[in-house]
Order: C-alpha cells, then sequence, then structure tokens
C-alpha cells in the first residue's frame, strides 16, 4: 500500500483528497470551466453526493498506485482553503509515460498556484527516479499551455496517442526545472 505524501510550497499544501473536501472539489469540478478541459474528458460533477462518490473513488484507487503517481487536494495555507486537485498519473496506452497536472477553481487561477503545485509534483516525481513528465493540453487551452511553458516545459509535438484526442504534449525533464534554462518553443498556431 502506497500512501500518497503530503508536499508544500510557500503558500501551498499538496494532501490527499478526504470524502469531506466534496463541498470545496465540488466548486472545482463542478465548473464546467475546468471539466472541459480535462484529458481524459470529464463531464462537469452534478452534485456533492456524486463529488464525494468520485473522491471516494480516487482515495480506493491511491492505495494501489505506485509511487510517485498520486491526486492531491490543493490546500491554500493562507485560509485552509482546498483550491483545486492535482495529479501525477501514468498515461496510456502504455501507462510508462508520467503526467503531470492540475486543476484550479477559477477564481484561484493567475495567482501562480499551478506554477507552485507544478514545480512540486515534478520535484516529488524526480525525487523517486521519474525521470521526465509530461504534461498533456488541449490545442485551445492556451492559459494552459502558457503555465506549462512558464513551468519550463517544453512543447514536444502533438498526438492521439493519448485518450484518442488531439492534445499538445509538454515535457519537463531536472534540469528543466532550472529558471535559468532556455525558454520553450511553442505549439505551431492554428487557423
Amino acid at each position: 500500500m502506497t500512501l500518497t505524501p503530503v508536499l508544500t510550497t510557500e503558500r501551498l499544501t499538496l494532501r490527499p483528497w478526504q470524502v469531506e473536501d466534496a463541498p470545496a472539489a465540488l466548486d472545482v469540478y463542478g465548473h464546467t470551466e475546468v471539466t472541459r478541459w480535462l484529458s481524459p474528458e470529464m463531464d462537469q460533477v452534478p452534485d456533492q453526493a456524486a463529488m464525494r462518490l468520485l473522491l471516494q473513488q480516487w482515495t480506493a484507487e491511491s492505495v494501489r498506485l505506485p509511487s510517485p503517481v498520486g491526486r492531491w487536494a490543493i490546500q491554500r495555507d493562507s485560509d485552509g482553503l482546498v483550491i483545486g486537485g492535482a495529479v501525477l498519473l501514468p498515461l496510456p496506452p502504455g501507462e510508462e509515460d508520467l503526467e503531470i497536472g492540475w486543476q484550479l477553481r477559477p477564481d484561484a487561477w493567475g495567482n501562480g498556484y499551478a506554477a507552485e503545485t507544478t514545480h512540486a509534483l515534478a520535484s516529488w516525481a524526480f525525487s523517486q527516479d521519474a525521470h521526465e513528465v509530461f504534461a498533456v493540453v488541449r490545442p485551445d487551452n492556451t492559459r494552459a499551455a502558457a503555465t506549462v511553458r512558464n513551468n519550463g516545459m517544453h512543447w514536444v509535438g502533438e498526438t492521439t496517442k493519448y485518450f484518442g484526442i488531439e492534445l499538445q504534449v509538454f515535457r519537463l525533464r531536472v534540469a528543466d526545472l532550472d529558471s535559468a534554462a532556455p525558454a520553450s518553443l511553442r505549439p505551431p498556431t492554428r487557423d
């Protein structure tokens, strides 16, 4: 049994989800502005009961996941509010590539929380012998693409390999966490 570790940043605590987080989690996964960008596709969670069931499923899955894989609640330290979720999960089809991701409630966007979360998760993954992590971003999600590039991730192409939908792929390696590392190439613009 693997326990999801608690990770901390300057302003955040990333901790395992709890069923009691359902109201706060619904403030994230109950918004179409959040769920429409997720891969695999996920419908907006309709109510607290459905959110509790999903949290129970995530909690049960976490005990079977090998390190560094996991799901975290993102809690803001200044007020204790859960403002989002974060993942390190194996990508299909071969589960060889490790996806790094985050989902924040819309009123938490634009505060650098995604950057802090990405850095904490990547640092954790690299400390557990992962050599690289990938972010998969829907082509029209310019906010997420900008965030991953600002975190040192490099665009490596587009693919339908993961989840059967067109996604931009960004990669982060240990050396990319260095703020002096060269900036990432940008994906080609769409007409």
